[in-house]
């Protein structure tokens, strides 16, 4: 397989926070030499969904579901874990249809990395708001405020068992491209909850607004025994909460210790790191290794 040479067209709006977040992305696949043989980039529906179309010159992508693109992923790692697994999703993607499949994926802790492009609405659809606007904000495209309380993210995250927990700005390129690097280097589920203007129909949260509050975080987000973890996630989820004045950039929350989904998968099946399903011969009736059969035989005798 040879490497694309034509670039997809981008057709984002002008002024749009995705630019920043795919330039983060650009600078990062050329310092970790990153190549469509060991890294795949996943995404749903959205304007983030277009992510993979213009990062598919060196790397692979797949443009999946509305809030599937984390089912999609789940199933490209455990097929082969040797694979390292970006996933792009909008945060109505994310926190509203998908919003189900980011918990579960937060409680398997897969080695996967999730990166939300985070602006409030949905702008694909014309700037409906999307889970993470705040209640009583009336942002151009809506006939009244918004009346349902928003998600936050982190907290969201941190609840559901993520072992990595970060927020960046798009138009903090290089700070964003250091998040990702970290969140991909990390071993665990991993989410970069990025805020991005959208200035076609967020008239609230703008470039100017951001810029005006963001600030790098100042605590000590890695866990260094287990011993440590109430008091790690309590002073995230607190720092997570600062947004009227003070929005914190930056890496809330880091452990290492939790075992990855793969790790449990491995005590079941002793090679599963080294003779995964993608490596298993496919017979004529589409089935694979008796192994991974016996093992759900066995697990439905349990």
């Amino acid at each position: 397989m040879e490497e694309h040479e034509q670039k997809e067209f981008n057709d984002w709006c002008i002024g749009c926070g995705d630019f920043g977040i795919l330039r983060s992305e650009e600078l990062l696949a050329e310092e970790l030499k990153l190549d469509y043989k060991n890294f795949v980039v996943v995404s749903g529906i959205g304007c983030s969904g277009k992510a993979p179309h213009f990062l598919t010159q060196k790397i692979s992508g797949v443009h999946t579901l509305h809030g599937r693109a984390m089912a999609f992923a789940t199933g490209i790692k455990l097929s082969n874990p040797s694979l390292e697994v970006l996933i792009e999703a909008g945060d109505g993607d994310t926190f509203g249809i998908g919003v189900g499949h980011f918990v579960n994926a937060g409680r398997r802790n897969i080695d996967m990395t999730i990166v939300v492009h985070d602006n409030g609405v949905y702008g694909l659809t014309k700037g409906q708001a999307s889970p993470t606007l705040k209640r009583g904000e009336k942002t151009k495209s809506l006939p009244k405020p918004n009346i349902n309380d928003s998600i936050n993210p982190i907290a969201l995250a941190l609840a559901s068992g993520y072992t990595f927990v970060a927020r960046g700005f798009a138009y903090d390129v290089n700070g964003t491209k250091e998040l990702i690097k970290k969140a991909i280097q990390h071993k665990g589920m991993a989410l970069v909850d990025v805020l991005q203007p959208c200035p076609t129909y967020n008239d609230i949260n703008t470039n100017d607004w951001y810029k005006a509050r963001v600030y790098n975080l100042d605590i000590d987000p890695v866990v260094k025994s287990i011993e440590e973890v109430p008091e790690k996630v309590n002073a995230a989820i607190s720092k997570s909460y600062e947004w009227e004045q003070k929005i914190p950039l930056g890496i809330f929350y880091q452990n290492e210790l939790v075992p990855t989904f793969e790790e449990r998968l491995n005590e079941d099946i002793p090679d599963y790191m080294s003779n995964y399903p993608a490596m298993q011969p496919i017979d004529s009736n589409g089935k694979t290794a008796t192994k991974y059969e016996n093992l759900i035989r066995a697990r439905k005798v349990a």
